[in-house]
């Protein structure tokens, strides 16, 4: 085990709010005082959301109601994302047309592009994000101006949203309807594409940041995609069994119980002769299963697994759950 804390390997710190900072309206156990604690050693900390209905402003004020460090500026949307990818790709002062949030609007405008609404005012390109006003009309006019030949972003592609009734449908099915009136498919600005962390990273000046999320299908292949390294928190919604199962784009550099274990040594994985060790446990593959000598309780033990796991089924494409074998010390 080293004796340094693994977020002192890195610069700053994307994470990743909902099954990371908070769950439902309240903050998860211990994460506020974990993210006080990066300014005093230097490492810069920036949040990253595929909200784009909210405004940065709105998620920053809610953070801060919890107790968490947030200046608005901190938080890096798709909203942001995708006004950041339209304005390295089209000339200052070009006609989006907006199907989305007045926040939505708002990003384009910031980066010197022009919000429009209809067809009429020559657009030649589309933005596409959630909101949960959007209608038929404006779902047609998005599809006019891609069928017409536009560029078509959108903030993100999340096919469902929390709601507190329960699950609604997300920005990705109001997507999918332009996709399947039009045969085109948008770029993607938000997780778990590249930009909006490179967006995030760029912002905090970061070369080395370290992405932290729950959900390995947004926030670890996004930061993966992004070629950042990857830390998955047991706070949220995957747990060590999906963790283990993950296909390869998936999977995290390293798993940790909650935000806490950041400022705490991280340890070493090592191998001989297919036998991965962590910490007191050990792995290895055979048969297709995964034998393990360690507690079931134990981090270690789960994060040996994986490493054994991985190594032997590097190119999976798919998840795959292997069976376990628990050993006596």
């Amino acid at each position: 085990m080293t004796d340094v804390p693994l977020i002192s390997l890195f610069d700053a710190l994307l994470a990743d709010l909902d099954g990371v900072v908070y769950a439902g309206p309240h903050a998860i156990q211990g994460a506020v005082e974990s993210l006080k604690q990066l300014a005093g050693i230097g490492v810069g900390l920036g949040y990253v959301t595929n909200n784009a209905s909210r405004s940065p402003g709105q998620v920053a004020a809610h953070l801060r109601e919890l107790g968490a460090p947030a200046e608005d500026n901190q938080v890096v949307s798709s909203s942001q994302a995708a006004a950041d990818l339209l304005a390295s790709l089209l000339a200052p002062g070009s006609r989006i047309l907006i199907t989305g949030s007045p926040a939505l609007a708002a990003e384009i405008e910031l980066v010197g592009l022009v919000p429009v609404y209809s067809q009429d005012e020559g657009p030649v390109a589309v933005v596409q994000g959630f909101n949960p006003e959007i209608g038929w009309k404006d779902l047609a006019e998005a599809t006019y101006v891609v069928n017409a030949g536009a560029l078509w972003v959108a903030t993100n592609t999340d096919m469902s949203i929390p709601q507190a009734r329960g699950i609604a449908p997300g920005n990705g099915t109001l997507v999918s309807a332009v996709a399947a009136a039009t045969g085109q498919t948008p770029r993607v600005a938000g997780k778990p594409e590249a930009p909006l962390f490179h967006s995030a990273a760029k912002r905090l000046g970061a070369e080395r940041p370290l992405v932290v999320g729950d959900r390995l299908d947004t926030d670890i292949l996004g930061g993966n995609n992004a070629g950042f390294a990857t830390v998955a928190v047991l706070t949220g919604v995957d747990t060590r069994q999906t963790i283990l199962a993950a296909r390869a784009a998936e999977r995290p550099d390293y798993i940790i119980s909650n935000l806490a274990d950041l400022h705490r040594p991280y340890p070493e994985m090592t191998h001989h002769d297919g036998t991965y060790a962590c910490g007191a446990a050990t792995a290895r593959v055979a048969n297709g299963a995964v034998g393990i000598i360690g507690s079931q309780d134990s981090l270690d033990s789960w994060r040996a697994a994986c490493a054994a796991w991985w190594a032997a089924t590097p190119d999976a494409s798919t998840p795959q759950a292997p069976e376990l074998v628990w050993l006596d010390h």
